[in-house]
């Protein structure tokens, strides 16, 4: 059977031969058992309601066997035989470009070459899933590949629940992850309700189909980077041969090595998982491997001493490093932390003293003491943290939990008022109130053709407009600009491109519409071969609501409610997104944050420019309304010259309260 045939039969017909797991690819954590046996028959009952009865009694046992042995049932026997990879458009057998482009989206989040946890359909963040199983992404291929523009496929965590009769100017595909009623999305309840089938975490872009690998994390990652560098360096001063010490190599977190590269400083980056190390190596985002503390130790000092850009992944735990450090006097002026604390309990975080084997063994045998050895491993990185900076180390937190979860470890994190932590998130200092309240954020394409010179032909023109937008430029956003345009000149010589001929670039609502047109009409015309999707990462201006992260510069009170995040996907939706995505968790963890996103296809048509015009405009807008709401000055600015340029822009503003009136109130 052809690959078309292959996806178009869905669920097949026949029953395939049992399939064992590859011994070549990395492969999700075991979960820990948490179901009762009544629990456990209901999750087979669950899992059995893709297939016909005549295969009940075989199934029964193997997805039971998986449950045990794995914690979930992935239904490994289901599996495609063909490869999975983001072919170009005209491959996939589908009646719409616009569905095309989504199963194109889908393969590329499951490719080998992108995906942390393929065969368990686990795009990266130990958890971040796809679909929670084999039988999903077959229906749901199926789905795809068969609908009209008058149908709408709806899809609850992962699960396909059907094509219903909408029109053509509403989204192809809507999908959740993981909402959950409030009071029952604790990390125990992700464990139970995704071992039962019926819910999952989408992370961000993994289960929203927008995931182009670490490409996706590595210009936010610069910006991030030269700005924390612009913060501690004196004026004119290089990053080269200055130290950032980081940690994760696995997903997105493989992007920090690449970005201290193009930031030009030296990367110190610790991964306990070999492979992950590895193919970050072999893919050329880090320049060189080390497994020897000692060595690293020499290497580090020998590439400070020659002022080096260098970037060096040391296979061992984090935490050794910093320790180290601080006994060896070697000076970090940048420290951070992305491995995955939003999921410390399941693969997330290794914690010292253990070996990445040993760990794996205990978090599934022995949940509670693993919990225990977490817990003291953050506790220790914690006190070497505080010893770096107490030598005048700019720490900050990236976004991963890493503050919160080492807060309720107990370790010694906290502010002096009890309330805040002692260490800025990234977006509190730098992306807050330098991108997100102005409205850049990280806007994304896919051209579909799978063609590399069509993503060639896409860069020149972002560039040709991004220039033309700088001259006129108001000097509150110039640093802006030229940080954007120096990113997208050099982006083909940066090999950033895993997977899908893909590309993200910080952009406003301005930008990203004059880029989109761009793009639609080199379609049209022919310059550009094929539809291009365009997209964005959820942590952006108007998508996600977390406290710890994306709104953590929200001082108004409001940064724990989620309205912005629903009204973002709503809004998208019928403004002319081609698809739409709301999820709980994502980044920071389950239960912390709601996200959304869209995905548009541009396919060279009127209707395809009015509808990115119409989008576009509003998930940007959107975000800068909240922001400037909660009086961030940036985002003021922003909202205001906005709606001086678009008259039917009309939004509230606060009026600002003097400090004195307050003074003496209670």
């Amino acid at each position: 059977m052809d690959f078309k045939a292959e996806i178009l039969q869905g669920i097949p017909k026949k029953l395939p031969q049992k399939k064992e797991r590859s011994h070549s690819m990395s492969h999700a954590p075991t979960r820990k058992q948490i179901l009762s046996s009544e629990e456990k028959k209901l999750a087979v009952r669950n899992a059995l309601r893709y297939f016909p009865k005549t295969w009940h009694a075989e199934l029964s046992k193997e997805f039971a066997q998986e449950l045990k042995d794995y914690g979930r049932i992935y239904m490994y026997r289901f599996k495609p035989t063909y490869k999975i990879y983001a072919r170009p458009i005209d491959a996939y057998p589908a009646k719409t470009p616009q569905a095309a482009s989504i199963m194109l989206m889908i393969q590329n989040n499951l490719d080998p070459a992108v995906a942390q946890h393929p065969e368990e359909l686990i795009t990266y963040g130990g958890n971040g899933a796809v679909f929670q199983n084999w039988a999903q992404y077959l229906l749901t291929m199926h789905y795809l590949a068969t609908m009209t523009e008058e149908q709408t496929l709806h899809i609850y965590s992962g699960h396909p629940m059907g094509l219903f009769p909408s029109s053509k100017e509403a989204p192809r595909v809507v999908v959740t992850n993981g909402m959950m009623i409030p009071n029952y999305s604790k990390p125990d309840d992700w464990e139970k309700y995704n071992a039962l089938g019926v819910t999952q975490y989408g992370q961000m872009t993994a289960g929203s189909y927008m995931y182009i690998g670490p490409q996706g994390i590595v210009h936010g990652t610069a910006i991030t980077v030269m700005n924390a560098f612009r913060k501690v360096l004196q004026k004119d001063g290089k990053p080269a041969g200055k130290l950032f010490l980081t940690a994760g190599l696995g997903g997105m977190s493989g992007a920090q090595p690449k970005a201290g590269n193009i930031a030009g400083c030296i990367t110190v980056c610790a991964e306990v998982n070999p492979e992950a190390a590895r193919k970050r190596f072999e893919q050329g985002w880090v320049d060189e491997l080390i497994d020897d503390l000692n060595e690293l130790v020499v290497r580090t000092q020998k590439a400070i001493a020659d002022n080096e850009v260098v970037s060096l992944a040391f296979i061992g735990n984090i935490v050794d490093v910093w320790e180290r450090f601080d006994t060896e006097k070697i000076f970090i002026h940048l420290g951070s932390d992305q491995t995955s604390l939003h999921n410390p309990w399941a693969g997330g975080y290794y914690p010292v003293g253990l070996s990445f084997e040993e760990s794996n063994v205990l978090m599934a045998s022995e949940p509670e003491t693993f919990k225990k050895k977490v817990q003291e491993s953050l506790r220790r990185q914690v006190n070497a943290i505080n010893k770096h900076t107490a030598q005048g180390t700019y720490f900050f937190d990236y976004g991963n939990a890493f503050l919160l979860e080492a807060s309720r470890a107990g370790a010694d994190v906290m502010a002096e008022n009890n309330i805040d932590f002692r260490y800025p998130s990234y977006v509190q200092d730098i992306l807050g109130p330098m991108c997100f309240d102005y409205g850049f954020g990280p806007f994304r394409w896919v051209c579909t053709s799978g063609k590399p010179e069509d993503l060639q032909k896409t860069d020149a023109i972002a560039l040709k407009v991004l220039e033309q937008i700088k001259t006129t430029a108001p000097s509150e956003i110039q640093q802006q600009m030229q940080d954007n345009i120096t990113w997208i000149r050099e982006a083909d010589e940066n090999k950033l491109v895993v997977g899908s001929q893909a590309r993200i670039l910080y952009a406003d609502a301005e930008g990203r519409t004059k880029i989109a047109e761009a793009f639609n009409k080199a379609i049209h015309s022919g310059d550009i071969s094929a539809p291009v999707v365009l997209g964005r990462d959820h942590h952006d201006v108007s998508g996600t609501d977390s406290p710890f992260r994306e709104t953590s510069n929200i001082k108004d009170g409001s940064k724990f409610t989620a309205d912005m995040a629903i009204h973002n996907v709503i809004g998208d939706s019928f403004r002319g997104a081609t698809w739409v995505s709301i999820h709980n968790g994502g980044g920071v963890g389950w239960g912390e944050v709601i996200n959304g996103g869209f995905g548009m296809v541009l396919d060279g048509s009127k209707e395809a420019s009015k509808r990115l015009k119409n989008m576009l405009f509003y998930d940007v807008n959107n975000g800068i309304s909240r922001r400037s709401w909660a009086r961030n000055e940036e985002a003021l600015f922003a909202i205001k010259r906005e709606m001086e340029r678009t008259p039917e822009l009309k939004v509230t503003l606060p009026n600002l309260v003097e400090d004195s009136i307050l003074k003496d109130l209670f």
